[in-house]
């Protein structure tokens, strides 16, 4: 996605079939050649989904066969989301996948997945009946719930124990939807804060929120009082209406990232937003809004406001994300951007600060988070994977052992366990 997190390859080559998978996994583990998978190749992290040794681009894993008497669809790993949602629309059903058009679906189904369906069904990896994984020693399997190991491991595990080439997931029915983008002036800051505030007391798991601003209903007709503060704050642009959930999702496409953009993301998780969250939020902004555009006049930033339903974690299984499942903890996300390469080294140590004072404000507001796992999706590169793991790393590390005893998939970039 940025520069920054993208590095040039000695060579790509791109599999058609899970043999060539397992040909190349045997030659890359024999040679000990760095490699890396690209899905979407939407990560942050340097070395997450690029590499200077060979890169696996995974783009004719593309296939879609929808099995609506079963309930399933099958989604190759190769595809981004917008791939998908096109065919799913004239079906009458969708899934629970991801919320930008051209992320990929491996990194969102590897890692958790936020949807805007979430609240009413959880996430991505709750809604996935099987993967196809081929291990690092060139054989291959269909993973499902009888496979206990491997189906907590690859539920937040990424790329740790083999490459998927398949997902096969859960169909549900989709139906017309309410939705689309809102802007405001800077001078209604105060308003949609109240706003967020006011919205965490409803009940509705149909509606979604994500403040950059993107409002969505699962339903033909917005219900009285769901997203009423919102909608009373005057805008600078509004594309809410009744349409499609493909019409909705191919909308939001925002600003291109210009090719020379380097930058983070980083995830705050918090159980709640609450007002003294919210402004340190807007502090932490404006401290350091105000030093990172002095210093580069290229600079975005954008924070994600993303208050899911409490019950969001309560829908699916153990799983490597979350390691606990006891409350929801919401993903809250930073992302920054610049184009001074020089500034890598402070851009990420100040992202590391804005996301640690906004959790610090959290826990003396009363949250229990000091510990908390952030969204891994979001996570900055340098969190521990204690923290993004918890009690279940030694469980994920004996997985992987047992899986790849030659850490074949150690050559690659990623959370490693």
């Amino acid at each position: 996605m940025y520069i920054s997190s993208s590095a040039t390859s000695a060579c790509s080559v791109e599999p058609g079939s899970v043999k060539d998978v397992g040909t190349i996994l045997g030659i890359l583990g024999l040679t000990r050649t760095p490699f890396a998978v690209k899905g979407g190749g939407h990560a942050t992290n340097p070395g997450f989904s690029s590499t200077s040794g060979v890169e696996i681009a995974m783009v004719r894993f593309n296939d879609i066969s929808v099995n609506t008497a079963a309930g399933t669809v099958d989604v190759g790993s190769g595809l981004v989301w917008d791939d998908v949602y096109k065919v799913l629309d004239s079906t009458g059903f969708n899934v629970v996948g991801g919320r930008i058009p051209t992320v990929g679906v491996a990194g969102v189904s590897l890692g958790g997945g936020f949807s805007f369906l979430s609240s009413q069904y959880g996430l991505a990896i709750d809604n996935i009946e099987a993967f196809e994984l081929v291990f690092p020693n060139g054989t291959t399997t269909s993973v499902t719930s009888e496979n206990t190991d491997l189906w907590f491991a690859l539920k937040g595990g990424f790329n740790n124990f083999g490459i998927v080439t398949k997902f096969t997931f859960t169909l549900h029915p989709q139906g017309q939807i309410w939705g689309g983008v809102v802007s405001y002036a800077p001078d209604q800051l105060a308003a949609v804060n109240a706003a967020i505030l006011k919205y965490q007391q409803h009940e509705d798991i149909k509606a979604a929120v994500e403040a950059t601003l993107i409002l969505f209903y699962d339903g033909p007709t917005l219900p009285a009082g769901v997203f009423d503060e919102f909608l009373s704050i005057p805008t600078t642009q509004s594309t809410v209406s009744t349409r499609s959930f493909l019409d909705f999702f191919s909308s939001l496409v925002f600003a291109n990232v210009p090719p020379s953009t380097r930058g983070f993301y980083s995830g705050i998780p918090l159980t709640q937003y609450s007002p003294a969250v919210l402004d340190a939020i807007t502090n932490q902004t404006k401290f350091w809004g105000d030093k990172w555009s002095a210093l580069d006049n290229t600079l975005s930033f954008a924070v994600a406001i993303e208050p899911f339903d409490s019950g969001v974690f309560s829908y699916g299984s153990g799983s490597a994300y979350p390691p606990d499942r006891s409350h929801a903890l919401l993903p809250s996300t930073l992302s920054l951007g610049y184009t001074n390469a020089s500034l890598d080294k402070f851009m990420a140590k100040s992202l590391r600060e804005f996301t640690d004072t906004v959790q610090a404000a959290a826990v003396a507001d009363g949250q229990n988070v000091s510990r908390a796992a952030p969204y891994v999706n979001y996570a900055l590169f340098d969190t521990p994977l204690e923290i993004l793991y918890g009690a279940g790393l030694p469980r994920l590390h004996s997985i992987k052992n047992s899986v790849d005893p030659d850490n074949v998939m150690g050559l690659a970039g990623g959370w490693k366990f």
